[in-house]
């Protein structure tokens, strides 16, 4: 009951406790999730990877990937168009090949209308967003959740063994934590990132990043905008960040660069591209 009570703990009066969900590939375990930066309550989506819970894993720490959007990674049924990342298929495959090592995913749910106000760090007027909440994310991540699966589950420490990451609006939030909190974060996925919010702020802000993550997955598709000179601007937008991570010191040992021909603005994308993601950030070297 441990895992039931420190839930309960960390949230004002009763909590649901673990949910454990049965149409996910795995072990994918639901807390409900109290915040009191942004004062409002999610589900965190905790992957444990095969054999978490046998005695003989029993001293064994784990490195954790936190994904943004957790509703649109292990579930259709709960996913907003009915199409998922698939993590937990992808993240099985890859540690039962040995391709990974086994680790942690942790997915935490955007709260529906808040969301591209939670997920943007600056003033826009395209959209239309004069009290953005995205600077407080950083303390969300750090402050709440990563404390929290520290006390509910075996996670390993430092930035090696940290990933971040997310789509499109949750992938530009991702890059403003590791860009104002350089060092806690080591692995860093990027899909289809939002640059174009806040009229390009982020990229602006990026440029004077010394230390980025050590591995940097970054992607889009030629069709995200679904017009051709929007298509354009937005892999353009991309490229400009991965010579800027360039110029900060990251090779292709560090960072990854794709433009996938032809891709969309999708779950379908980010689920096709995620083996490659999770491989790069998280693969054996050698």
């Amino acid at each position: 009951m441990e895992e039931i009570q420190q839930t309960e703990s960390y949230g004002p009066g009763p909590a649901a406790g673990v949910i454990r969900a049965q149409a996910a590939t795995g072990d994918l375990r639901l807390h409900e999730f109290h915040s009191r930066i942004f004062h409002n309550t999610r589900f965190l989506r905790v992957w444990l990877p095969p054999e978490y819970d046998d005695p003989v894993n029993a001293g064994r720490r784990y490195p954790v990937l936190y994904l943004n959007d957790g509703q649109n990674l292990f579930e259709a049924s709960t996913s907003f168009n009915g199409v998922e990342w698939q993590v937990d298929e992808t993240a099985d495959r890859l540690i039962r090949e040995g391709v990974i090592p086994s680790m942690i995913i942790v997915g935490m749910d955007n709260t529906g209308r808040d969301r591209i106000r939670e997920y943007m760090p600056h003033r826009s007027l395209h959209p239309i967003m004069l009290r953005a909440y995205g600077t407080r994310y950083p303390s969300f991540l750090f402050k709440e959740v990563i404390p929290f699966i520290a006390r509910n589950y075996r996670v390993a420490a430092g930035p090696e063994n940290t990933g971040l990451g997310g789509s499109s609006l949750g992938a530009l939030i991702a890059l403003y934590t590791a860009a104002v909190r350089p060092g806690v974060i080591g692995r860093l996925l990027l899909e289809s990132p939002s640059l174009w919010a806040s009229n390009r702020q982020l990229i602006r802000q990026s440029r004077a990043v010394k230390r980025w993550p050590e591995r940097v997955f970054l992607a889009t598709g030629t069709g995200e905008a679904g017009r051709k000179d929007r298509d354009q601007s937005v892999v353009d937008d991309v490229r400009e960040l991965a010579a800027i991570f360039r110029r900060a010191g990251l090779d292709d040992s560090r960072l990854r660069l794709v433009i996938d021909d032809g891709a969309s603005h999708h779950e379908s994308a980010w689920a096709r591209r995620f083996p490659e993601a999770l491989a790069f950030l998280f693969g054996k070297r050698g």
